[in-house]
């Protein structure tokens, strides 16, 4: 049983999770067989990111930088997560589907397969069926449920239960199927504009910077840091894993309040996403943001209703709401 602290001054860390999981013992990764075209890809990628360090200009960091932005922030915070998976407000249909295509070039999947699959941890998260828990090892966590046969994202149609909502707009089953068209298409961009050190900073060594970035919410949020509220999981917030993700490593906060747009509860919990959600506010472009009511930290988190019915095709039992999400 992991050590834990208690603090009582709200504004700061109230419950923190001093125990250490083990990040390769008995993990589930050595277990499965690996889906080798996945991770033929996921090994390119890396190899090309390493090359692109030896072809530095200030011209590919500047524009790695801001792919990384507009991929990672704009695309998988604030779209994938924030939007679509929780509804936590809500923008024009013409920004939403722009703000998709951003997140298909992450090469974090369509948004059908990452919505759904969030969704799932949502309702099993740290238990049976959570898709990509440490309980099943740290590397399980960060990216062997990624390059596996067996994780729930390879099946696209078996993730369709848990979509109700996207699976009716002809341009989300579109954008799903051809998820790497948007990165292919930007690549070529990129050749264009600086040749090939400009796509292998602006794609390859951008993308994986990306992907750690994302899989270590799954992974070190739930295996390290400091906890605000009683969640009935491993959540945890994280502030260097908050940095690399636009604000998504305030996991505990997120895990009490899972359809909040907001994340970052003060004012020295930096989240980038959610200043770019109150941008769009401030112009128009966002209405019905929804916020956290937070609650002593000595009662526990109460279970949220679902941010989208649960479709009928699922078992009702599969689908009852946590106090913990994603």
């Amino acid at each position: 049983m992991p050590m834990l602290r208690w603090k009582q001054n709200l504004s700061e860390t109230i419950f923190e999770d001093t125990g250490n999981m083990s990040i390769l013992q008995r993990d589930r990764t050595f277990q499965q067989p690996l889906n080798w075209t996945t991770t033929f890809f996921m090994l390119a990628f890396h190899v090309g990111a390493v090359a692109a360090l030896f072809m530095f200009s200030w011209k590919n960091l500047g524009i790695a930088i801001f792919l990384w932005w507009l991929t990672g922030s704009m695309g998988i915070g604030m779209c994938y997560h924030r939007l679509l998976t929780h509804r936590g407000y809500k923008t024009p249909r013409w920004l939403e589907y722009w703000m998709a295509i951003c997140g298909t070039m992450a090469l974090e999947g369509g948004p059908i397969a990452w919505v759904a699959t969030h969704r799932i941890h949502h309702q099993n998260t740290d238990k049976e069926g959570d898709p990509h828990s440490p309980n099943d090892g740290g590397l399980w966590a960060h990216m062997g449920w990624i390059i596996t046969g067996k994780a729930m994202h390879q099946n696209t149609a078996e993730l369709l239960p848990y979509v109700p909502d996207l699976r009716k707009q002809k341009f989300y089953m579109w954008i799903s199927k051809y998820h790497w068209v948007p990165l292919a298409g930007l690549g070529g961009i990129l050749y264009v504009i600086g040749g090939w050190s400009c796509v292998l900073w602006g794609v390859f060594l951008r993308t994986v910077v990306g992907l750690h970035a994302t899989w270590l919410v799954n992974s070190a949020t739930h295996m390290w840091g400091s906890r605000r509220f009683l969640t009935g999981d491993t959540s945890t917030n994280s502030f260097w894993v908050a940095i690399l993700t636009f604000g998504e490593g305030w996991h505990n906060n997120h895990h009490a309040a899972p359809q909040a747009a907001r994340h970052g509860l003060t004012w020295y919990e930096i989240d980038v996403n959610w200043y770019g959600i109150s941008a769009l506010k401030r112009l128009g472009l966002a209405w019905d943001i929804k916020l956290p009511k937070l609650q002593p930290a000595y009662e526990p988190v109460k279970p949220l209703a679902p941010a989208i019915a649960p479709d009928p095709l699922v078992e009702e039992e599969a689908l009852v709401p946590t106090s913990a999400g994603d």
